[in-house]
């Protein structure tokens, strides 16, 4: 609590007098009196024993009134927080060959697909372990695009990262034949559509720097379906101011592969040979001043996604204001207490002093 005009105080020095002047008693005459005896007995009546009320409330009437001129006011500081986030299509392959089972979680092996939504979904929502400092993304919308054979848009850009994460959690590897397939192509082309039908400067100065538009794509293998090849759907995304960052997820050399015995039926593993067209994918990246990276386990994937971060961070301002109660004339609470405003316990003092006088004690002698 601060005080506006402390210098008011200095009337208080005068309330003392004031006091003394309202609680002294005349001296009374001296009469002589053969006993007092007698008088002992007599008790004062009640109006007697209150009968420094009126005084004592037209005090605090007085202080309160002097204390409210002082003008008190107790100041919360707030911090309000301005942020313009940028636009990101996470792009994942679910081909057949995302069964790999190359990665693992708390020592459980998995497949590919399987450590992506793990990854993403700590770099969408945030983690703030010693392992993987990521802040998470709230401000940024966040748009979701699956490819195989074929590419689908099945989030568009939002900010309802609980949506978005549902549907990423329920995307799936493909079963079929006929659906299989790596149309790296074409779910550029549906990625750089989606961000470009965005207008994401959510600035209203028409001269601002527009907010960053940004595809993380990530893929196990090499482009062989689709219309579009994957190059010149990049020189699609740069001439829209598209940044790709591209990822090549799967170990070096061979990967476990789970297959079906042709004799028992069971599902073992098998080592197939990781094939990454690693030259295209950094020319992509390239193309669109972004960054290609290697996973080869989940943690240089989630190392990926913290750099990833750090690169593409959404741009806060903050601003401090101190709003200020006046205690004067707004309740408030102290220490879980609630009091009244000032004026008001010391117009209440005032008027309370004035009416005991006027009909209680103007007949006390």
């Amino acid at each position: 609590m601060i005080l506006e005009h402390p210098w008011v105080l200095l009337l208080l020095a005068g309330l003392p007098f004031l006091a003394r002047s309202l609680f002294a008693t005349e001296k009374a005459k001296a009469v002589r009196f053969p006993s007092i005896t007698p008088l002992r007995g007599i008790r004062p009546s009640w109006r007697q024993r209150i009968a420094w009320l009126p005084d004592a409330l037209l005090l605090l009437g007085i202080s309160a009134m002097i204390f409210a001129l002082a003008r008190p006011r107790m100041g919360r500081e707030q911090t309000v927080i301005d942020s313009e986030g940028i636009a990101i299509e996470i792009v994942v392959d679910r081909s057949g060959s995302m069964l790999a089972m190359d990665f693992q979680i708390d020592g459980r092996r998995v497949d590919r697909l399987s450590a992506i939504k793990n990854v993403a979904a700590d770099f969408i929502e945030g983690d703030t372990s010693e392992l993987r400092p990521l802040s998470g993304r709230t401000s940024d919308l966040i748009g979701l695009v699956t490819f195989a054979g074929f590419a689908d848009a099945i989030t568009p850009p939002t900010l309802d990262h609980s949506f978005l994460l549902a549907q990423l959690n329920r995307t799936q590897i493909v079963s079929q034949q006929s659906e299989d397939g790596t149309a790296i192509g074409d779910a550029i082309s549906l990625a750089v559509d989606k961000l470009d039908s965005l207008d994401v400067n959510r600035s209203d100065d028409p001269h601002a720097e527009k907010a960053s538009k940004v595809i993380i794509l990530m893929t196990d293998g090499e482009n062989n379906a689709g219309v579009f090849d994957p190059v010149q759907a990049a020189e699609l995304a740069k001439s829209k101011g598209i940044k790709i960052y591209t990822i090549g997820v799967g170990t070096k050399g061979n990967a476990p592969y789970p297959t079906r015995s042709p004799f028992s039926g069971e599902i073992v593993m098998r080592a197939m040979p990781v094939n990454i067209d690693e030259g295209t994918l950094r020319q992509i990246a390239e193309a669109t001043e972004g960054a290609y990276f290697r996973a080869t386990d989940t943690e240089s994937l989630a190392a990926i996604y913290e750099t990833i971060d750090q690169l593409e961070k959404t741009k806060i301002e903050s601003h401090q204001f101190t709003d200020y109660k006046e205690l004067a004339v707004q309740s408030f609470t102290w220490r879980s207490f609630g009091f009244p405003p000032i004026v008001l316990v010391a117009l209440v003092s005032l008027a309370a002093s004035v009416l005991l006088k006027q009909l209680l004690f103007r007949l006390l002698v």
